[in-house]
């Protein structure tokens, strides 16, 4: 086969292999990331593909999303439905924010059943009539209640941009970074999918859980976030293995898991607990329930710190991150250079390592290697913990700017789209080569 054929076949197949692990939902079982093959121990094939890995010009990422939104829609449509602009959100069920008891009063009389209203929650979620479409009864509520708050209940996704299968290879110890100080207790949120408790790195964890009522619902992802996190083995050492983990599983194995409404509910449970530093590697539509929440806690002091997403340089923003007072973060590789695959713009405010690194996984083998900015983000939500331990707006002001301090790849106080104010964490990015 000609060298340009073979150039071709790897750069169609790497394309699509980034594109099917954007939208990627633990709970789903969805199927994994296509692996570039090479029956034929073709070298020119596997040098081809780790040039592929340094490209910039990766296609349009955004577009492969939809239609992998498309696909995620036609094999759950008991549940879920596009919203107008064809993204992800639960059939028949809108938001509420605050609802006032006109609002309420005034959604019942159109139809809508009140069907989760917990105690203290910002938000309400409303159950629309079988026989009416969810858009025509959002408008409908909107115009009945202008005052009030209303939007669709989105469904938000896992931030990575790898399939987490792929043992790490190399035959030394891994050296772990030192942690960073702390004194006292740390405490660290995460939103995200279920977590493997069993897993050696989180056997002296303090891991408080949320969720699911209950139930364990173990994924590859939030195992990996987690660990990153606070995970902690003799061959593994994520940032703050000595902060308290308060995980909220919002997917609990459920094809309407990762919804605005079970997201708002776990950012209220973490408000309750106190929990400063929240670390969100989803991403999604803008929300105006979510934003409404997002900016509440924001104004409070809180620092939500979320992934930026991998839909590619030029595709729009995505959310929480892009929500104004979210710390964005992007991901880089082992130079430091952003991952190709990131998103831009002024959504980003720091950068973390995100590619060529180990996490801990599910099942065997124990670790796999991981891509993307999901990654990225926890390592930054991690360093942060130990400097704001209670919601402060003046003190998360105070504690951006002393981790900023340690970021590099940018000038002093200067902010760029790729990786904001700089690279956080490089550290603690575990290379496979150098992990056994």
């Amino acid at each position: 086969m000609p060298i340009r054929s073979l150039l071709a076949a790897a750069v169609c197949l790497l394309a699509a292999a980034n594109a099917s692990a954007q939208l990627h939902l633990p709970q789903l079982q969805l199927p994994q990331l296509p692996q570039l093959s090479d029956p034929l121990n073709n070298s020119l094939l596997r040098d081809a593909n780790r040039r592929l890995l340094d490209r910039t010009d990766i296609g349009d990422l955004a577009t492969s999303r939809l239609k992998l939104v498309d696909k995620l829609l036609r094999q759950h449509r008991d549940v879920l439905e596009p919203d107008p602009h064809g993204e992800p959100v639960v059939r028949h069920e809108i938001l509420a924010w605050s609802p006032s008891e006109a609002g309420l009063a005034a959604a019942r009389a159109a139809g809508l059943t009140v069907t989760d209203m917990e105690p203290g929650a910002s938000t309400v979620v409303l159950r629309v009539p079988d026989q009416v479409e969810t858009a025509v009864m959002l408008e409908r509520l909107r115009a009945l209640d202008p005052d009030g708050v209303y939007d669709f209940n989105h469904v938000y996704t896992g931030s990575a941009a790898g399939s987490m299968d792929q043992a790490p290879t190399g035959g030394r110890e891994a050296s772990p970074a030192a942690a960073p100080r702390s004194a006292g207790k740390v405490k660290v949120g995460l939103i995200d999918s279920g977590i493997a408790r069993e897993h050696e790195v989180f056997s002296d964890a303090a891991i408080v859980p949320w969720g699911c009522d209950g139930a364990a619902h173990p994924s590859a992802h939030g195992t990996a976030v987690a660990a990153l996190m606070v995970g902690r083995s003799e061959r593994f050492h994520g940032v703050a293995p000595q902060a308290t983990l308060y995980a909220a599983d919002i997917y609990c194995d459920s094809a309407t898991g990762g919804s605005a409404a079970r997201i708002a509910a776990a950012l209220d449970w973490l408000a309750r607990e106190q929990v400063a530093v929240i670390n969100l590697s989803l991403v999604g539509p803008s929300n105006l329930i979510l934003e409404r929440v997002v900016a509440g806690m924001v104004k409070r002091g809180y620092l939500l710190v979320a992934a930026v997403g991998n839909d590619g340089p030029a595709a729009p923003p995505l959310y929480p991150a892009s929500y104004p007072g979210v710390v964005g973060v992007s991901g880089v590789d082992k130079r430091g250079q952003p991952l190709p695959e990131a998103a831009r713009g002024p959504q980003v405010m720091f950068a973390a390592p995100g590619n060529q690194m180990v996490s801990a996984a599910v099942g065997n083998p124990p670790y796999r290697t991981v891509r993307g900015t999901s990654f990225a983000s926890p390592i930054v939500a991690a360093l942060l913990a130990p400097e704001l331990r209670q919601p402060s707006p003046d003190a998360a002001r105070q504690a951006i700017a002393d981790v900023a301090k340690a970021a590099t790849g940018s000038a002093p106080g200067v902010q760029n789209k790729e990786i904001g104010y700089g690279v956080l964490g490089a550290a603690f990015r575990l290379d496979p080569s150098a992990f056994r």
